[in-house]
């Protein structure tokens, strides 16, 4: 009996030409570069296992889905791929698996190349301890009496006041309503009050909306992507609660907080408790 020719299959050549995972396209490219798994956790510093995982679209082998796409977004950077279409890409895959009903628990973590050192967080206390000690020595100052002579200075510097006539201006009364977060993208969310009572816990998809409850008592918000928000209080729009892809958390978001932002002069610091 003759031999019959052997075919390599056209299916498999046609997947290694265009990879459709998202590991697998970062695979081909890291491989296109010449470069190891090795060279790419040193790199983005995570681990070598978890960079396979990866490739292998394996998530379940990772700690949960935001680290699944916070790791995939690290690597496809690394390598100059889109990192934002690959993190879509795993969301896509996880969110279509069992994993992604069962283990969507926490916001994307930060990129871990972005981890800060050791002595970056010495720093970063020693500077908040001379914050504290230049506030105090301000707060003392502050509450000091002025003495006689500055009451003096004082008043000879101060203009001859206008007499009042006529009716004061009427006062403009506070925009009020409902606190509105509408998803322009699916987002997690989670917003406590005050009692630490879960008021929101979970996926946001695009397109859906959570009022928050009336008597909420100085509520606050954790999200790791707070540009797929749009907020509102009493149909007045908010500016963004964060930058793109940082995560944000105790950031309070009662009407009052959240009309102190929109308030606030572009530049100007954001009020306290929330994020620069």
């Amino acid at each position: 009996m003759a031999d019959e020719p052997e075919f390599e299959p056209v299916a498999d050549d046609a997947t290694a030409a265009h990879p459709s995972t998202p590991g697998a396209k970062l695979r081909a490219a890291r491989e296109a570069q010449g470069l190891s798994v090795q060279d790419i956790a040193t790199r983005t510093r995570i681990a070598q296992r978890q960079l396979e995982a990866i490739e292998r679209d394996d998530y379940g082998a990772l700690p949960g889905i935001p680290y699944a796409v916070g790791f995939a977004r690290a690597y496809a950077r690394a390598i100059d791929l889109d990192e934002v279409a690959i993190a879509a890409d795993v969301r896509n895959a996880v969110h279509n698996s069992d994993m992604g009903a069962t283990r969507y628990e926490a916001f994307e973590p930060a990129d871990p190349a972005r981890v800060p050192s050791r002595t970056l967080a010495w720093t970063a206390a020693v500077i908040g301890i001379i914050v504290i000690a230049g506030f105090t020595i301000w707060r003392t100052q502050l509450l000091t009496p002025p003495t006689g002579e500055e009451i003096a200075e004082q008043q000879a510097e101060k203009p001859a006041a206008a007499p009042k006539v006529g009716v004061q201006a009427p006062i403009a009364a506070p925009v009020t309503g409902p606190v509105v977060f509408t998803a322009n993208d699916d987002v997690w969310m989670r917003i406590v009050d005050e009692a630490g009572e879960r008021l929101k816990d979970g996926l946001l998809k695009k397109g859906e909306s959570f009022t928050l409850p009336a008597g909420a008592r100085n509520p606050t918000i954790l999200t790791g992507r707070p540009q797929a928000l749009d907020v509102t209080v009493g149909g007045k729009a908010i500016p963004p609660l964060g930058a793109a892809d940082r995560t944000i958390a105790d950031v309070p978001v009662s009407a009052e907080a959240l009309l102190a932002r929109a308030a606030a002069p572009a530049g100007a610091p954001a009020p306290a408790g929330q994020p620069q």
